[in-house]
């Protein structure tokens, strides 16, 4: 590597190119950073005390394809510069093209041409070559016709089209010779980088460690894609990452780091929520693990495919009606659902096991989940993990079910609420005070085929808000009417939607009905009860709160799971753990170890669907749910059974209660009976036992 101090007029003559390589961001400086420069341009040009300003650096590597005529170089870092420099020196050549005359003295005199030839191209150069700089895509077609004077291409870079002429404007109020003397004495570090020696991505990242302008995404496209060759670079980025900035599009800056957090989650499938700050740390390690097994192109293929799955839910780019509106209804409930999402689409799409409709039904379900949580005030902080963990237990072979038993196995903290409680809470809490209220009265609304636009209503009480309400309202609810208003004012049945909201405002409840736009010419389902009402009070507004909850139930749809399909997962999971196990492990004294290859066999043959499952401790027997754990002890074995104690036929009398004991060392499982076994006589009795056990779990 070398580095100096150089002027930057001096950096940009002779037979040279600065490329900026595919993977690079675009152009993005804004007006206000050309304003900068500008005024650090005029302040040393009119001031011959001042010797130079300081630009930055200017990063760069020698490219693979350099000819005798034309040295070609590699922009790692110091684009912004020198794009916004260009620019600035095309708007001057061409202002001085319009004035008489040369500009400045002597050997230093300037003419447009040679401010083309010394600075924005290269005179033997031929095609591509001839330039100075070359940029990426519509930013170099934008500079190139802006060099030519030519008509701006279709597809133009708005960002170098509008600092142009931002800064076209400004030399033309100003004078030549100041701005020609400002660039002279702009001064850059130039570091040039030697091949196949220095670490570009190294050099790169320690510029910019304080993360300036540079997203998460920018530094991980220049991690995949500064450390291959020129080709691969060009045929990885237009294959698989120019696609993903496409799909994105303007919002690629603000959302791009945001996948590729959820694309980590799935698959780093961290105990805690990934930090937005470490995602680029975080996706170094992932690929430093799996580019070996992947390989570069496999890494991005994954980034590509789930990114489409990213921009389909989050950006709203489904094209599947009946999913495109179930995504946006999860979306306006909650910010965090992209794991579970992204990972029901990867099955939908590439796996193809989950079918479109079973796809909008998974969705519509966790957004009951969603709802029915928050209607019931459950807590929502830790919505990010339970959706995280959701992703993690969805199997490729059964999508949708494996979901449904995933949520049903949630802790009581997560539960999936009842019918009951969702619709107890729909009754009696204040739902006007949710963030969520106007979806809630929206979606009964439009839950059938028939549907009403109501982007333009807002939400209406029909026993007003007024404190001082009218005397009309007053004896329509007796002499207790400020009690009745306290109670049931923010309740759900006193809630509706409108068009007209300050046309009713606190007018009694009969001219609420019969104005124009009033609740009897109100096409919505919605407000059906309350035309058919001749007042309204408490009674009528418990009524309606009720009949609405009823329907609430029915749009967002219980959990219903098969609960075999529970202990089935229930199962696979201890027979995952216990993989990891051998029973000839097991620390057995020689009394111990004959007694259990005595009962082993004798417990296998009750049927073939029972599954034996040692730990580091004991071995557990299992159908779906235990019916024995075998505890090794000193000289002898215990046997916990899942068998009530008052049920438990033993003629022995060795079997005791084991709700006696606060707890059982060694036992992995909870049961109601505890069998000691020392001999090989006690044998018989003990399978007696274990057998209750297996018929009481087989039933």
């Amino acid at each position: 590597m070398k580095a100096e101090d150089t002027l930057v007029t001096n950096l940009l003559q002779g037979a040279k190119q600065f490329i900026v390589p595919i993977f690079q961001r675009d152009y993005s400086w804004g007006t206000k950073h050309c304003q900068q420069l500008w005024k650090d341009v005029i302040r040393v040009g009119s001031d011959p005390n001042v010797k130079g300003h300081f630009l930055g650096s200017v990063v760069y590597v020698a490219a693979e394809d350099n000819t005798a005529t034309i040295t070609r170089w590699l922009l790692i870092d110091g684009q912004q510069r020198l794009t916004t420099l260009t620019l600035l020196l095309i708007a001057l050549r061409d202002r001085m093209a319009q004035l008489p005359g040369n500009f400045g003295q002597g050997e230093e005199e300037a003419t447009p041409d040679e401010l083309d030839d010394y600075y924005l191209r290269n005179r033997h150069g031929k095609g591509e070559r001839r330039h100075k700089l070359h940029l990426r895509r519509a930013d170099h077609e934008t500079l190139i016709a802006l060099l030519d004077g030519k008509t701006l291409p279709e597809a133009v870079s708005e960002r170098v089209k509008e600092n142009f002429l931002f800064l076209r404007d400004l030399v033309a109020q100003a004078d030549v010779q100041t701005v020609y003397n400002g660039i002279k004495k702009l001064v850059v570090v130039d570091v040039s980088l030697t091949r196949g020696q220095d670490d570009p991505q190294m050099i790169f990242e320690s510029l910019n460690s304080t993360g300036v302008d540079l997203t998460q995404a920018d530094l991980i496209r220049n991690f995949v894609l500064m450390r291959l060759d020129e080709s691969s670079q060009t045929q990885l980025y237009e294959e698989h990452w120019q696609p993903i900035e496409q799909a994105f599009g303007r919002r690629y800056r603000t959302e791009f780091d945001k996948f590729v957090k959820d694309f980590l989650t799935l698959q780093l499938r961290p105990g805690t929520p990934l930090k937005a700050a470490e995602i680029y740390h975080e996706f170094r390690s992932y690929f430093s693990r799996t580019v070996e097994k992947r390989g570069v192109d496999g890494i991005l293929s994954d980034l590509r495919r789930f990114g489409s799955y990213y921009t389909a839910f989050s950006l709203g780019q489904e094209k599947q009606p009946a999913l495109k509106e179930a995504f946006a209804r999860l979306r306006s409930l909650v910010e965090v659902a992209s794991p579970v999402v992204l990972t029901l689409y990867d099955f939908h799409d590439r796996a193809r096991t989950l079918r479109t409709d079973e796809f909008v039904e998974a969705v519509e379900l966790l957004e009951s989940f969603v709802f029915r949580r928050s209607v019931c005030d459950m807590q929502t902080r830790s919505l990010g993990q339970i959706f995280a963990s959701l992703a993690y237990r969805i199997t490729e072979s059964q999508p949708l079910l494996s979901l449904k038993v995933a949520l049903y196995r949630q802790g009581k903290k997560r539960r999936f609420p009842s019918d009951a409680e969702f619709r107890e809470a729909l009754e009696t809490r204040d739902v006007y005070d949710m963030r969520s209220c106007f979806y809630l009265l929206d979606r009964l609304e439009n839950f059938s085929k028939e549907r009403i636009d109501t982007s333009n209503f807002s939400i209406e009480h029909v026993m007003p808000q007024n404190e001082d309400l009218r005397p009309e309202w007053r004896t329509m609810l007796g002499s207790d009417w400020k009690a009745i208003q306290e109670t049931w004012l923010h309740r759900l049945g006193n809630l509706t939607l409108t068009g007209y909201n300050s046309t009713y405002s606190d007018r009694p409840f009969s001219e609420k009905k019969t104005i124009a736009g009033g609740f009897d010419e109100s096409p919505l389902g919605l407000n059906k009860f309350i035309r058919e009402q001749s007042a309204w009070d408490g009674t009528t507004i418990e009524q309606r709160g009720k009949l609405l909850a009823e329907k609430a139930v029915t749009v967002w749809r219980p959990l219903v799971v098969d609960l075999l399909a529970v202990k089935q997962r229930e199962l696979e999971e201890h027979k995952a753990f216990a993989a990891n196990y051998r029973i000839e492990d097991l620390e057995l004294d020689d009394i111990a170890k004959n007694l259990l290859e005595a009962l082993r066999p004798q417990i296998q043959a009750f049927g073939e669907d029972v599954v034996e499952l040692p730990n580091d401790r004991s071995v557990i027997y299992r159908v779906f749910d235990f019916f024995v754990e075998i505890i090794p002890r000193k000289q002898r074995l215990s046997l916990l059974l899942n068998l009530d104690f008052a049920d438990c036929e033993d003629p022995s009398g060795r079997a005791r209660d084991a709700t006696e004991f606060a707890f059982i060392i060694g036992a992995t499982e909870t049961g109601g009976v505890l069998y000691n076994l020392d001999s090989q006589d006690d044998v018989p009795a003990a399978i007696n036992v274990v057998r209750q056990a297996y018929e009481r779990v087989t039933e």
